[in-house]
């Protein structure tokens, strides 16, 4: 017996001052979204089951966008992994990496590159790991926006994440370039966006920005970003859900820890079948044996009740037996002595004494040879008239004369 049961997904994202728990809710595909101050409020809303995807603050991570002289993507984890280290004081076992390509083309690739400290990641998702509640899937929130509304060309997106503001170029639903403001406001960005801008063209990566994405929560900016980029701002609300990503940033260790404890959840769900399957047996067994003994029971007191009727009728029978040989023809001694003459099979074998009682008849006899005492034994037990008794003879007795001497013995069947 296999038991599936299906995963609901839950992704947890950061928001303004606290973060953002999305539950999908069964059936009518909507999503239930819960505001939570801290990751210590999602514990108890989560459950072993949940399919959970942890979106990380843009400040949690190291984003960058690398010119790779290969289209090769079995080179592209060791290209990133050497340019990572060159940008973090970390070595390779303390930080966890992932990429997605931008483009790619005969001459090289783009790609978007993301790294985190395992040590900072922990403590982020502390409160999680403490209960057992290891993600799926470890990713960038910032990504997570741009491929749910920038799929495709090239996007600015900027939204309010902890206390600081993020403001994020986007390449085909691919994280290029962020930046993160705090306590922004249309003079900041003033400042910030024209050099943000420039960034961005230094690095090969067109500023013109046809599609300009803010959140709901910085609408008060609207005015000022247009002002800025000369492009209108389409304002954009929480993602109910975001838009599946590539980039993973599980740390090995986590992946295997996650793995052992799916495989205890499996047994212990078999487990718990198991047992609710052998209750159910033992459930099944006890209401067949209530029922067989409520027939055994039934049959008991049947069987007292026709006792009186069984009693008569055992002994009439019995006193039946008892008359048979009065009022029976076969068991009368003259057809029977008739009958055994009858099956004497010559002259030579004579019939010496015969006795006979309720219960056995005996013959005794004399043949002048052994041969004739078998025969005559053989013919007895083919008389039809004597089948109502069952015959034996032991081996006839020589004689000095050398005749058989020999006894038969029947008793009723």
């Amino acid at each position: 017996m296999i038991i599936e049961t299906a995963a609901t997904s839950v992704f947890i994202i950061p928001t303004a001052h606290g973060w953002n728990l999305l539950r999908s809710t069964e059936g009518n595909g909507s999503w239930n979204v819960r505001r939570l101050e801290s990751l210590e409020e999602a514990v108890p809303l989560l459950t072993p089951t949940d399919d959970l995807v942890l979106g990380l603050p843009l400040t949690a991570v190291l984003a960058q966008r690398f010119h790779l002289p290969t289209s090769d993507a079995a080179e592209f984890p060791e290209m990133i992994r050497i340019q990572v280290e060159k940008a973090l004081p970390f070595s390779p076992d303390e930080v966890t990496t992932d990429f997605e390509v931008i483009e790619q083309n005969e001459s090289g690739s783009v790609v978007s590159a993301v790294a985190v400290r395992n040590e900072q990641l922990a403590e982020i998702a502390a409160p999680l790991l403490k209960r057992g509640y290891i993600p799926r899937q470890v990713t960038v929130y910032a990504a997570q926006r741009a491929s749910t509304h920038a799929p495709q060309g090239n996007a600015l997106l900027i939204y309010p994440e902890g206390e600081t503001l993020v403001y994020a170029v986007t390449e085909n639903g691919k994280l290029s370039l962020a930046r993160t403001l705090e306590n922004a406001n249309g003079e900041q960005l003033q400042l910030e966006l024209p050099q943000f801008r420039l960034s961005a063209e230094l690095q090969g990566i067109s500023a013109s920005f046809p599609n300009v994405l803010l959140d709901e929560k910085c609408y008060e900016l609207r005015d000022a970003v247009q002002g800025i980029l000369a492009s209108p701002a389409e304002i954009v609300g929480i993602e109910l859900p975001p838009a599946p990503v590539k980039l993973n940033l599980l740390p090995e260790s986590w992946r295997r820890r996650r793995l052992q404890l799916a495989r205890r959840l499996e047994w212990r769900k078999r487990l718990i079948w198991a047992g609710s399957t052998y209750a159910g047996l033992l459930v099944v067994l006890l209401v067949y044996l209530a029922f067989m003994r409520m027939g055994i029971g039934r049959i008991e007191r049947q069987i007292a009740r026709d006792a009186p009727k069984t009693e008569f009728v055992r002994a009439t029978e019995a006193n039946w037996k008892a008359l048979a040989p009065a009022i029976d023809s076969r068991y009368y001694p003259v057809e029977i002595l008739l009958h055994l003459f009858e099956s004497l099979p010559s002259a030579d074998v004579r019939i010496t004494a015969y006795n006979q009682s309720a219960r056995q008849i005996s013959v005794d006899g004399e043949a002048s040879t052994a041969a004739l005492a078998y025969q005559f034994i053989e013919n007895i037990k083919k008389k039809p008239e004597l089948g109502v008794f069952q015959f034996d003879m032991a081996a006839p007795r020589i004689l000095p004369n050398d005749h058989a001497q020999f006894r038969v013995e029947g008793r009723p069947r």
